[in-house]
């Protein structure tokens, strides 16, 4: 059987459909239209979320080994004794989008599991490529670890977690974290993330359905790694598709839809985790593209995703 729409989120994103059908859409390397149009649909879509009333925010900084002032952004549920933590990395393609547009999904992930997040307003291509943004993250994990007494957390039990782009930074921040010696992360948590800079060729079967395109895609990382985007020298730091050796690599839970472009790296990055005895929990969404939940919170698919997403938090 070809390729489909779950029948849910066919009737929820047709609407999208028909708006994208008639749309032109931006040129491989146009980051600008970009940013003004995922960053607008990304706030007027998490906008549209039920807003929890029990998460508590409070902004900290944090200094980077090159000087720049970062903010991070401390979300907790109001009488929770927190524990655990997650470090948190907003998605955006490597290219897009902030702390604040993240604010509600994130705010609805320490409602519903107690866990605290911290968000970090990394740095991300074209203005600052490949180092800058998992070097901001580790800079925003070393902190949490710093402060993780005052905060009520143990820093033994802290995690990292990131969406599409972010998920991609959060996968480079564990190899970065673990080839420099540096803190223990619990465990990874990655949402359809962005892995390998190589997949760039369009694969006909799934572009139907696609609402993170592989012309985005070529954008996003020839962004982050320039001229070495597809050659043979870029570091799994940037794309964690290029590791080598994954031993030693954190407990790691993978989701994804089956129409997503990043389907076959993020199970091909689950199964390598796997035969370097790696715990690693891994769940392919059938029916759905990239981002799904955004465009049908409430259908089933969403609702058995952040039932695992809860279960998994609600377990650090």
């Amino acid at each position: 059987m070809a390729l489909q729409l779950d029948e849910e989120f066919a009737a929820r994103f047709a609407p999208f459909a028909a708006a994208l059908a008639g749309a032109t859409l931006p040129p491989p390397g146009d980051v600008a239209a970009r940013r003004v149009a995922f960053e607008t649909f990304q706030r007027r879509a998490h906008e549209a979320l039920p807003a929890p009333n029990d998460v508590d925010t409070r902004d900290y900084a944090v200094t980077t080994a090159d000087g720049a002032r970062l903010l991070l952004r401390w979300y907790e549920k109001r009488g929770s004794a927190p524990g655990s933590a997650v470090l948190y990395v907003h998605g955006g393609g490597m290219i897009l989008s902030n702390v604040g547009i993240y604010d509600r999904p994130v705010a609805r992930y320490v409602s519903a599991t107690g866990v605290p997040f911290l968000s970090v307003e990394y740095r991300y291509a074209p203005e600052y490529p490949h180092p800058t943004p998992v070097e901001d993250c580790y800079a925003g994990l070393v902190w949490l670890v710093e402060h993780a007494r005052e905060l009520g957390v143990d820093p033994a039990r802290i995690a990292i977690m990131g969406d599409s782009g972010g998920g991609g930074v959060a996968a480079g921040l564990a190899l970065y974290a673990r080839d420099r010696g540096g803190p223990a992360i619990a465990r990874q948590i990655l949402i359809y993330p962005m892995l390998d800079d190589r997949n760039t060729r369009l694969d006909a079967r799934l572009a139907p359905f696609m609402t993170w395109s592989y012309d985005d895609n070529l954008t996003g990382w020839g962004a982050l790694l320039g001229d070495a985007v597809g050659g043979a020298d870029v570091s799994p730091y940037a794309a964690a598709a290029r590791v080598v050796d994954a031993t030693g690599l954190p407990p790691t839970y993978i989701d994804v839809g089956e129409l997503d472009i990043f389907r076959d790296e993020d199970i091909e990055y689950a199964r390598r985790l796997s035969a370097a005895g790696v715990s690693v929990e891994l769940h392919v969404h059938p029916g759905v593209p990239h981002g799904w939940e955004v465009f049908a919170p409430d259908i089933a698919v969403t609702r058995r995703a952040f039932a695992d997403r809860h279960r998994v938090l609600a377990s650090l």
